[in-house]
């Protein structure tokens, strides 16, 4: 390959749902942006077991960023879900979601973008200043951009180039799991589920099950480690450790066959530090990581496109430089700084609700309980504090 340089406004590195719906926004509002990924393609990303449901918040988002079309059309959309707490039914709320798997929500991404803004190649290298950038590939080729977008999730190696490392919030965080259910959609007895566990003082936040076509698709979220044996036994024999988790799972569900492997993914809360630096910003993992169990992930990263597509960039890039002071404005936005705050204390918090066993934590437990129980009853009488009733009780606080 030759070694010419191409010059952009903005060079997004990593082609994934954040920075795809970064560079596209973009695109469209007349930057010239450069998006580079090494694997970055039209069509479907490669197999990557991430999120795979959002809400009508999130799908607000896609819609601002100019991406909702695109979305909606490779989803499978439901508008209620039945929420089963200690075992009962407590109550069907009306909630649109769509789900789809994560590989198939990138390339609908990747395919809405403007032609020829997908450039595939391996970052090599960074030359970081107060005016420009230069970023040299893997094959000799050079793009140089007025600011670089690092959108490369858990990836380290450029991080590592620019002097930045990642600190440690919580390792092992948390745990998910993916699999199909053997039995088809239209078997399941409700549009989509949320079973919490049965008890707390466990390591079980909650199966969620929901369509993707005419499958029904799981995800299960605990806190465990991938290494030990209950893990190992869920891979061995899925139905029987569901039913062994959670015994009172088959009165709302039968069939607890399942289809096809597992898929397992630890996740680890990190935050990187140091990130004030010329001509460069973090955005979504990249710059801090999310617990999938308060479903806060997606929204996080689609805030931070959000923000710099229709605040920032356009003010940088109206006036000469690129130093580390105007970057600082991105990290000091309030709207994002509470974005995050609020990720990171719902991944604590629920944690904590599931696995701690002090005074503090059962007293917690009771007073979301009794909300709970009187949010219910407000909205839809005795019924309702009926099945939220035995978590009134004292026995596993």
């Amino acid at each position: 390959m030759g070694s010419g340089v191409d010059s952009y406004d903005v060079a997004v590195v990593g082609a994934g749902l954040a920075g795809s719906c970064l560079a596209g926004a973009l695109a469209r509002a007349g930057t010239r942006v450069a998006l580079i990924d090494a694997q970055a393609g039209r069509g479907e990303a490669r197999r990557d077991f991430r999120a795979e449901k959002f809400g009508a918040d999130q799908m607000a988002l896609f819609e601002g960023l100019g991406f909702g079309q695109a979305l909606a059309a490779c989803t499978t959309r439901t508008d209620e879900v039945a929420v089963v707490r200690y075992g009962r039914l407590a109550y069907r709320e009306a909630a649109r979601e769509w789900g789809a798997h994560y590989p198939v929500l990138v390339g609908a991404a990747r395919d809405a973008l403007p032609e020829g803004l997908l450039t595939v190649g391996r970052v090599a290298d960074l030359d970081l200043g107060p005016d420009r950038q230069a970023l040299t590939l893997s094959d000799g080729r050079r793009i140089e951009a007025r600011l670089v977008v690092l959108a490369t999730g858990l990836g380290h190696a450029l991080l590592a180039k620019a002097g930045i490392t990642k600190r440690a919030l919580s390792p092992r965080h948390s745990l998910a799991v993916g699999f199909d259910m053997g039995a088809p959609r239209a078997a399941f007895p409700f549009p989509a589920m949320t079973y919490f566990a049965e008890g707390f003082g466990g390591r079980d936040a909650y199966l969620t099950l929901f369509p993707i076509g005419d499958v029904m698709r799981a995800n299960l979220f605990c806190y465990r480690d991938p290494g030990e044996p209950w893990v190992a036994a869920l891979r061995r024999d899925p139905e029987a450790t569901l039913r062994a988790m959670m015994p009172h799972l088959a009165r709302h569900c039968p069939d607890l066959s399942v289809s096809g492997p597992l898929e397992v993914r630890p996740i680890d809360l990190a935050r990187a530090d140091g990130v004030e630096r010329d001509g460069l910003v973090l955005i979504g993992d990249a710059f801090q990581t999310a617990c999938p169990i308060p479903g806060t992930g997606i929204g996080k990263l689609l805030t931070d496109a959000d923000r710099l597509a229709r605040v920032h960039v356009p003010a940088w890039l109206a006036t000469p430089g690129m130093a580390r002071e105007k970057i600082a404005a991105f990290y000091a936005d309030p709207v994002k700084q509470a974005c995050d705050a609020r990720s990171l204390r719902a991944s604590v918090y629920a944690r904590g609700l599931a696995v701690e066993t002090g005074a503090l934590w059962r007293a917690r437990r009771l007073r979301n309980r009794l909300a709970r129980t009187a949010i219910r009853m407000a909205k839809d009488g005795p019924r309702a504090a009926a099945a939220l009733a035995p978590g009134l009780l004292p026995i596993g606080l």
